[in-house]
């Protein structure tokens, strides 16, 4: 038997497979149903776990690879009774109640950042919020509870850089506080290394900055032999540098925060990658869903159980939507147990992806929108 005979033989199985697998949804449908009558959750999870496990037994020493057939089966008919139930009713008010708007304003409001003047962070603010000052804290966190005090109605803080990766410290602090993300920027990042006036290029040892900028320019770094030294933020190191004694350091940073602090640029573009961006987003505490919005963010935690991670993403996938981002972070008091962070491309207005969502809040043992917005570039 040659190759198209094989593939001939496939086919045909799969034709007689189709109208089981659509008998099975139509069940699914009358089940939906009935559950709605007497108020039943879709999911069962041990009725789910014995079938699988039967399904293995029988299926001997391919058992787990038709379990994952049959688990995708499962989920697909889920997905249509919560579809049908109309599940996650909490969810959809709140999509529902959402404010509204063509593009953010704060009104003239201060916008809350970390820093101090000439920081990226601040630079961002100020292109998303020109009508606004900016009020620098000295904290990540203090930027959260500015805004969580009502002393600012935004705060803007970054999440991740395209050369050094994820800014971890940001996503505690939206797993801790919970704030919804409201917008996102996303700022090509050219840093340069700068001094006071006087100081020679081969006079330098130390170079400050922010852990991310030294790891974004860390060829550099390497290739000068300078040492890198930990800040709190590029401009608030810029801001040390220019008040310094000292006539050996450096500092990386922007050439806004350069002039803002008159030390003088000895080379721009020092960072790894031209093309180096940071995506910053904005936290509210009111859920706002812009004109235009195409990124949704949420936060999950998943069961103890082989594959629940595997099964999840595969509801996006199946509801043809793109995952951009998954980041865990562990639990706080947990024996390694994870959150995990999604952006997804797509729109709550979506009926089909609110429906994703609402089903998958009913279903994981903790699931929440953190926000349904657009990313300025």
């Amino acid at each position: 038997m040659d190759l198209l005979d094989l593939r001939k033989e496939i086919d045909e199985i799969d034709e007689r497979l189709i109208p089981l697998l659509l008998k099975r949804m139509s069940i699914s449908e009358e089940v939906a149903k009935y559950k709605v009558e007497r108020g039943i959750p879709v999911l069962n999870s041990e009725r789910e776990q014995q079938i699988l496990d039967n399904v293995a037994e029988k299926c001997g020493e391919l058992g787990n690879t038709i379990k994952t057939v049959f688990s995708a089966t499962m989920d697909a008919s889920r997905a249509l009774q919560h579809k049908i139930i109309g599940g996650g009713k909490e969810l959809r008010d709140a999509v529902e109640n959402a404010m509204s708007a063509d593009r953010l304003t704060a009104g003239g409001a201060p916008v809350a950042c970390q820093g101090v003047d000439g920081a990226y962070s601040g630079v961002t603010a100020k292109k998303l919020f020109p009508d606004s000052p900016v009020k620098y804290y000295t904290q990540f966190e203090d930027v959260f509870e500015a805004v969580n005090k009502g002393d600012t109605k935004f705060g803007v803080i970054p999440v991740e850089n395209s050369t050094a990766g994820s800014v971890h410290e940001s996503y505690d602090l939206i797993m801790k506080y919970r704030f919804y993300v409201v917008g996102a920027y996303d700022l090509k990042i050219e840093h340069c290394l700068c001094a006071k006036t006087g100081t020679k290029y081969e006079d330098i040892t130390d170079v400050y900055s922010h852990p991310q900028a030294l790891s974004q320019c860390n060829n550099f770094l390497n290739n000068f032999d300078f040492t890198g030294v930990n800040f709190s933020n590029t401009a608030a190191a810029a801001k040390f540098v220019a008040e310094s004694e000292k006539n050996d350091i450096g500092v990386i940073c922007s050439e806004l925060a350069a002039k803002k602090y008159g030390l003088k640029i000895l080379k721009r573009n020092v960072q790894n990658n031209n093309n180096n961006r940071t995506r910053f987003i904005v936290i509210s505490k009111e859920l706002i869903i812009g004109k235009g919005a195409d990124k949704i963010s949420l936060i999950f935690s998943l069961p103890h159980k082989t594959g629940s991670l595997y099964r999840v993403l595969g509801r996006f996938s199946m509801a043809g939507l793109n995952l951009t981002k998954l980041e865990s972070r562990p639990i706080e008091n947990s024996d390694f147990s994870y959150h995990f962070y999604v952006d997804v491309m797509g729109s709550v207005k979506d009926e089909s992806t609110l429906d994703l969502i609402c089903a998958l809040s009913d279903e994981l043992p903790e699931f929440e929108l953190l926000g349904n917005y657009f990313e300025y570039k």
